[in-house]
Order: structure tokens, then sequence, then C-alpha cells
């Protein structure tokens, strides 16, 4: 072998060499990043951002919604700004992200928001996709229709149109439990229940403690089925597996309880919207614990 073929080769194995070691080292420092970001605190990516991203309704009133001042309220809205003080140190360090019912899931997996505080009833099937705290409230499915026309049995909805949310623990139970009732299905509150006003359905089936703040500010509808279903919970949720951050909402509660402040936001936000009628021990859940 000629010395020019032999430089040739010695340099070409140089090159090869060094863009192996290049390679290695950008691994290496994308790895190390991946490492630092997977080790990081939750909490403290929380405090670091001086923010904590909380995903509410924007039309779902006395719970979450927006005020005609541009401000966001309700039941939901009072634990969330709670939550943001204990954590940060002024509630209102909180940034509501408006959600509906079927993108809550998606924006927990998103990293769009920290935690769901809307309404998000527990169930098994949700289990799977995201982690549930401790429980807030209890609530079970109603059914309003207007007044002249009650529907008061789930018989009478055979082979009519009822009205559901998309996402919703109501669509879930009437497409498993009663397939022959033809669901008119929403994304959005607003939307459904001008779809009942219009009397494009018999009737609209949703969480009971919705049901009940509409029908008495609504004259002319009411809640012809007060409970169906099962009894179920509404609790925060955070991403699948984000375990300090779920711990540490579940202590919260816990600590709330000891002054009774979910009854407090009920007092505030709920019992107005609400007949004498109603009892807060059927609905709220003090402290994360069921009794």
């Amino acid at each position: 072998m000629n010395s020019k073929k032999i430089f040739a080769l010695v340099l070409s194995t140089l090159f090869l060499v060094g863009v192996l070691a290049g390679c290695g080292s950008t691994a290496t420092k994308t790895d190390t990043k991946q490492d630092a970001k997977s080790s990081k605190s939750s909490i403290q990516e929380i405090k670091d951002r001086g923010k904590i991203k909380i995903g509410v309704f924007s039309d779902k009133p006395p719970f979450g919604f927006v005020d005609a001042n541009g401000k966001n309220q309700g039941f939901d809205v009072y634990i969330a700004k709670r939550l943001a003080k204990d954590l940060l140190g002024d509630e209102s360090k909180v940034e509501f992200v408006l959600v509906e019912a079927a993108s809550r899931v998606e924006f927990l997996q998103s990293n769009k928001v920290d935690i769901i505080l809307a309404n998000f009833t527990v169930t098994d099937e949700r289990k799977q996709k995201v982690d549930f705290a401790n429980p807030y409230m209890k609530v079970a499915l109603g059914v309003v229709s207007p007044a002249g026309t009650p529907i008061t049995s789930v018989d009478q909805l055979k082979d009519k149109k009822l009205i559901v949310n998309k996402g919703t623990t109501a669509e879930t139970y009437f497409t498993k439990n009663h397939p022959d009732i033809e669901l008119l299905k929403f994304d959005q509150n607003t939307e459904a229940f001008e779809a009942l006003k219009d009397k494009r359905g018999v009737a609209l089936a949703h969480d009971n403690t919705l049901l009940f703040a509409w029908a008495k500010e609504n004259t002319g509808f009411n809640v012809g089925i007060p409970t169906l279903g099962s009894l179920d919970t509404i609790a925060p949720a955070v991403k699948k597996g984000n375990k300090e951050l779920l711990d540490w909402i579940n202590t919260e509660l816990d600590t709330l309880g000891k002054e009774n402040f979910i009854h407090k936001a009920y007092n505030e936000t709920l019992k107005p919207a609400y007949s004498e009628s109603i009892n807060p021990e059927e609905i709220v859940v003090e402290g994360g614990k069921l009794k």
C-alpha cells in the first residue's frame, strides 16, 4: 500500500472517530437534560413558573363559569383559588384554563393544566387515564324536562331524543344501559340547555347537582328524575403518575376539612343557587372523606 493510500485511510479513521464521539456527546447531553427534567419536582416546576394551571368550566354555573365581567366564578373556582393560595401564597397565582367535559383528560395528558377542577366524576374508566385525588363532592345523574310534559321515568324516554353532553357520565350511562334511547350530544352545556328550551329533545340528563340549580333559575322546567344510577363522587384530577401533586392535594383537602372549608365554599357559591330543600350534607364531602 503506497503512502497516499495509507494517509487517506488514517484521515478517514480519524473522521469516523470524531463523528462517533460527537454523537456520543450529543446523546449524553440530551440524556442529561431529559434526566434533569424528569427528576424535577412537579410542585417545584409550578413554583418556578409562579402559576398553577387549573382546568375549570366556563359555562356550568354554579360550579364553573365566566361572569359578565369576564371573571371565573363558581364552587370549583372558589376551591381552586384556595389551592393556589396555600401552594403559592397568593390566590391570584392561578391560571384558569377553560375546558369542555370531553377535553379534561387530554388537557392533563398534554400538560395544558396541572389540575382539573371541573366537576370531574370519578369512574373506573377515567382512573385508567388520570389519577384522582380524594373527593370533595357527591353526585348522581338526574333528568330535567319541561313542567308541562314531565319525564319522571326512564321508560318514558324510549324511542325519544335525550340531550346529553359529550364526555359526561350521562352519555356513558345511557349509551351502556339504554341503547334504545336516542342521544342528542353537545360539547358545551350552553348548547345543550338551549336545545332543551328549543324542544329538540324531550329531556336533558346531567349531574343532578347542576340540574337542581338550573331548574330553579329556569321556570317551566322540573327535575323529574332527581337520582339515577349510582351515587358517585367528584374529585380533583392530575396527570397519571404525578404522585407528588396528588399527595399534596389529598393533604390539603384533609387540612381544609379541619376548618370546614368545603362547606364554606358551598355556602358562598352553591347555596344561593339551590332551594331550601337541598341538604348540603347530600352534596358536600369534607376533608376528602366520605361519611
